[in-house]
């Protein structure tokens, strides 16, 4: 499998953290040079390793903020 490369522009914030210290975060991340999107996942502590997580264009990430507005929580 080919190395997944990437570049994490602009950390937008952490929403948790988990005991062994890896926090879940929503950055601007460039996978593999491409135009930057916004990525929620796991982090480990100093960003060597990573969890599953979504990735999604502005468009997509307004379109979750309306919805979760939407929401009564």
């Amino acid at each position: 499998m080919a190395d997944i490369k990437y570049e994490i522009q602009e950390t937008v914030g952490v929403l948790s953290e988990s005991a062994k210290g890896w926090q879940k975060e929503l950055n601007l991340i460039s996978w593999n040079g491409r135009e930057p999107k916004y990525d929620i996942r796991d982090w480990a502590p100093e960003h060597e390793k990573m969890g599953k997580g979504v990735t999604l264009s502005k468009e997509e990430l307004k379109g979750l903020r309306d919805i979760l507005n939407d929401m009564d929580l």
